[in-house]
């Protein structure tokens, strides 16, 4: 997939933080790349190659998805396409089902009409709580869990080839999403108190470069040939700071202090206070951006 051997690839989730910067990378390095997105899809995220793309609109039909897939032809897959939500209220169940395993399902299905059919999916380390083999901190990680079920019956009964990459908590200049920095950074700019927790919990966070990087090799190693039946691969950074330390690393990045209520919130019912450590890297994929020096190039770019 290096420069000068271009491919065709089908990205799933590219108007947001990683598939964006995924789609990007791969316009960058000269391939072909094809996403798929709602009708009300935003596409802002991909303004810097919208013009090297071709967008396929997805009707939520699965007839759709396989005029789709046939319109692509993709020779791999990239599915980061999700809804996560840390703890889920009744009127999430609809949107985790439809977005989580309805339409991976749709996708896969018209994926394995082809001859060759290569995948990337996207897992998440909150499928293994308390270090478990399986046991999923929220109904999110079950969901994912449950598309993993299903990717083992089309690999079993069908030509699939698929690696899932299980994710932990990313970050990068520019992230839009209403998280944990992004909420520190407007602290930062604001002087207003933030509520946290104790902050005793240990946070995975991974640079978007690294964690970018370990979708490119994975899409490789299929195209390569190397997999016989269905890879895991957890993309860690191997570090995982206290709340407490990484507020701390914010607050040398910026060179500010912030103002901040330890103990003003409680913490979740099933807060992770130490991520998994069960999993291996990519074949030749080893976090690259340390944490420091992230949060450095983060508090550069927001200006």
């Amino acid at each position: 997939m290096a420069v000068g051997e271009p491919r065709r690839f089908l990205i799933t989730g590219a108007t947001g933080f990683v598939g964006s910067r995924l789609t990007r990378r791969l316009v960058a390095d000269g391939h072909d790349c094809h996403v798929v997105v709602r009708p009300d899809s935003a596409l802002d995220e991909l303004s810097p190659v919208r013009d090297r793309l071709t967008v396929h609109v997805h009707d939520g039909t699965t007839g759709g998805m396989s005029q789709l897939m046939e319109a692509a032809a993709p020779e791999v897959v990239f599915h980061l396409a999700a809804y996560f939500v840390a703890e889920h209220r009744s009127d999430d169940i609809d949107r985790l089902i439809e977005a989580n395993l309805r339409f991976g399902a749709q996708l896969v299905d018209a994926l394995c009409a082809r001859e060759r059919p290569l995948l990337v999916n996207t897992g998440t380390s909150w499928q293994h709580f308390h270090m478990a083999a399986y046991r999923p901190v929220s109904l999110y990680a079950a969901t994912k869990q449950a598309f993993e079920d299903l990717l083992a019956y089309y690999a079993d009964a069908t030509r699939l080839q698929v690696i899932t990459l299980k994710l932990f908590d990313t970050y990068g200049p520019g992230d839009p999403r209403k998280k944990l920095l992004f909420a520190l950074a407007n602290a930062a700019q604001s002087g207003e108190q933030m509520a946290l927790s104790g902050g005793e919990q240990h946070i995975d966070m991974v640079h978007v470069d690294d964690a970018v990087e370990a979708f490119v090799l994975a899409g490789q190693r299929l195209l390569a040939g190397e997999v016989t039946e269905p890879e895991s691969y957890a993309v860690s950074s191997g570090t995982a700071p206290t709340l407490r330390e990484l507020v701390a690393l914010f607050e040398r990045a910026s060179g500010g202090r912030l103002n901040v209520a330890w103990g003003a919130r409680a913490y979740r019912a099933r807060e992770v206070m130490h991520p998994w450590r069960g999993g291996t890297p990519v074949p030749g994929w080893a976090p690259k951006v340390g944490l420091e020096q992230g949060l450095r190039d983060m508090v550069t770019a927001n200006g």
